[in-house]
């Protein structure tokens, strides 16, 4: 049985970026990461622009308050000044627009007075040079990187991109991954329960976590418990998907013959139990050509904690992330804490405001079928095997979700 760390250690170890393709810039394309450098096309801003509507003047002009300037042209945003701008002039500019040559600064509108025949008094003491201008080049030079490989293309990104004429960008793609739900006992959503059955959850959950992570999520069914229909259903997940995840059937009952079929089909089980709560009978398999197959139970809640302390992380580094997580920061406890564990245990929690910023508070929960209070949790409180006895204010390992 292995520790959490060397189970994720071994998923890592299987877990390669997946070949890269052309992305087209879309809403499409969020979530999915960058797989070379992308450089500026041009300085931006091309010119020097003005961050205010007002007068672009020379500063040694307005050392003083009360300089009064000639106006020699109207700048507007989208046209190119005609006018350099000399001793005693000013010219009056609009947001965005390009800074006159001899002008190395702006004066706001509500810091002037219009005098009439075409002159403004500066009511500003001290203007300085630079004020309100924008350099050219000051956000990006030409040629410069912008947005390194690995970086996640997100609305900022998009917009980055756009920005430099970047219409279409290598990127890793989003992995493709088919979930299967195990059981006679299940039956879809939309069914009603006839004695002994129960709605899928876990089908529409896994789906949803897929999502979130950066998948490309394909429900494949429920395989009932017959050798030869599971057998065809995970097969079809494999000739299909990057990862496949199945629900169920990964214990050592009569009907838990999931493992077995797997390596009928060529997967090589590299482990089946962790020491872990929920979770114990987790799964993790490899095909020949990296199909990553994960294996979780049946309870909803145990499939949840098991996806995002393993299956998330795999789906990370596939879709080229850096940083394959969890992501675990200390927190402090928002009430004391005392509870009995033979393993280390993942407890549902909640993220709530704290003295020192924030804390967290275990939810109650009634076990690993309680999907309900999952629902309320944004993280999982981490407590090791053993007796736990902390006061409110102890800093805990925390899972976020």
């Amino acid at each position: 049985m292995l520790e959490v760390a060397d189970a994720l250690a071994t998923v890592l170890s299987h877990s390669r970026p997946l070949e890269a393709e052309v992305a087209v810039l879309s809403a499409a394309t969020l979530g999915q990461v960058l797989a070379a450098d992308i450089a500026a096309d041009a300085d931006s801003p091309p010119f020097a622009k003005s961050l205010r509507d007002g007068y672009a003047v020379r500063s040694a002009d307005c050392a003083s308050a009360g300089a009064e300037l000639t106006v020699v042209e109207e700048v507007p945003a989208g046209k190119v000044p005609t006018k350099s701008v000399g001793t005693g002039e000013t010219a009056r500019i609009f947001t965005g627009a390009p800074i006159p040559d001899g002008a190395d600064a702006v004066v706001m509108q509500e810091h002037t007075e219009k005098l009439g025949g075409g002159r403004v008094r500066i009511v500003d003491a001290g203007v300085k040079s630079r004020q309100w201008v924008y350099a050219q080049g000051a956000e990006m030079r030409a040629g410069a990187v912008v947005l390194a490989k690995g970086t996640p293309i997100t609305p900022a990104a998009c917009g980055v991109l756009a920005s430099v004429g970047q219409t279409a960008v290598p990127a890793f793609p989003l992995p493709r991954v088919g979930v299967i739900v195990t059981g006679d006992e299940i039956v879809e959503a939309g069914t009603k329960p006839r004695p002994g059955q129960i709605r899928n959850s876990n089908g529409p959950m896994l789906t949803a976590l897929t999502a979130r992570a950066g998948g490309r999520p394909r429900y494949l069914g429920i395989a009932r418990d017959d050798r030869a229909v599971t057998k065809s259903l995970v097969g079809e997940g494999l000739d299909v998907s990057d990862v496949v995840v199945i629900a169920g059937g990964m214990s050592v009952g009569d009907h838990d013959f999931v493992p077995e079929v797997l390596k009928e089909l060529g997967v090589a089980i590299r482990f089946r139990q962790i020491r872990m709560k929920p979770g114990k009978p987790i799964l993790f398999g490899t095909t020949e050509k990296g199909t990553l197959v994960f294996g979780l139970p049946g309870n909803p809640v145990s499939a949840f904690v098991g996806f995002e302390l393993f299956v998330r992380p795999a789906l990370r580094i596939l879709g080229g992330h850096a940083e394959a997580g969890p992501r675990t920061i200390r927190l402090p406890l928002a009430d004391g804490l005392a509870e009995s564990t033979d393993r280390p245990t993942y407890r549902p929690a909640k993220l709530e405001p704290h003295a020192t910023g924030w804390g967290v508070r275990p939810l109650t929960t009634t076990g690993s079928p309680d999907l309900a209070s999952m629902q309320r949790a944004d993280a999982l409180l981490v407590l090791p095997a053993g007796d736990t006895r902390a006061a409110a204010g102890t800093l805990a390992d925390v899972v976020l979700l």
